[in-house]
């Protein structure tokens, strides 16, 4: 296997001009940062979300100072508190008279052998990755619905999701019962014209992630990826923007790997 070098960041070309996001988990340097900057890059309006809120504050600000105060706001939300799930909501329809897309990024893992796996452990992970993925969806589509002008989810899976992999049960639980809430969703969503599709990454890494992520196990992971590397998060962002514009318009209930994984 050759190792293959991450390709030239790809700039925007107005996908998404005049559409308003909602991203939540989007604060730091991961997936949801990255798809960020790409919708604004593309031309849409962002409410961005974190349960951490002074790194979300400080994504705000950087956002805000490149691409526009008008175009950027922010409201931390914990995806397991319903109150703040509907808070989030209000915000974007308050600013922008109406959403058009929506991004669910957040996400909670972890390494646990099954046998030892507390309750505790199984409830949180699967409460964020997959319940918060369902208030969220739920919110999304109640709006979409009610302003009956269409309007997009694009949910946040994972390879494990479709392959087993030790000291993952729950998150692998969690993320395939988002690929099954994307199916329905889509099927319920369609009769008023709102699509919702999934990207399923494998291995998506960023600067502060690899530094604490010990060499031999980036070794042993980047090892199962065709390319030799793992994904640049921008990289997973652009699928999102894909299933976000008007060139996916006919896809809905898809789950689209982003992924050279060969085992």
């Amino acid at each position: 296997m050759s190792d293959v070098e991450s390709p030239a960041y790809v700039s925007g070309h107005g996908l998404l001009t005049g559409r308003t996001a909602v991203i939540t988990a989007a604060a730091g340097a991961g997936i949801g940062g990255a798809t960020a900057r790409r919708f604004l890059e593309e031309g849409a309006r962002v409410v961005i979300s974190d349960a951490h809120v002074r790194r979300l504050k400080e994504s705000e600000e950087v956002l805000a100072a490149e691409f526009g105060a008008a175009n950027v706001a922010s409201l931390p939300c914990d995806v397991t508190d319903e109150q703040q799930v509907e808070a989030l909501f209000a915000l974007a329809g308050e600013l922008h008279d109406g959403l058009d897309i929506v991004v669910n990024n957040a996400g909670l893992g972890g390494t646990c052998a099954l046998v030892d796996m507390t309750d505790e452990q199984w409830s949180r992970v699967l409460d964020v990755t997959l319940n918060g993925t369902f208030r969220c969806t739920r919110a999304a589509l109640r709006r979409f619905r009610d302003q009956g002008a269409g309007g997009v989810v694009v949910n946040n899976a994972s390879v494990v999701g479709w392959r087993a992999q030790a000291g993952q049960a729950h998150y692998a639980a969690a993320k395939a019962g988002v690929m099954a809430l994307t199916r329905c969703a889509a099927v319920e969503a369609a009769e008023y014209g709102v699509r919702v599709n999934a990207v399923s990454p494998s291995l998506a890494m960023h600067p502060h992630l690899v530094k604490v992520t010990t060499p031999e196990l980036l070794e042993e992971l980047t090892g199962r990826e065709a390319f030799g590397r793992y994904a640049q998060p921008w990289e997973v962002a652009n699928v999102m923007v894909f299933l976000a514009s008007g060139y996916s318009s006919y896809m809905t209930g898809e789950v689209v790997s982003v992924s050279s994984q060969h085992a």
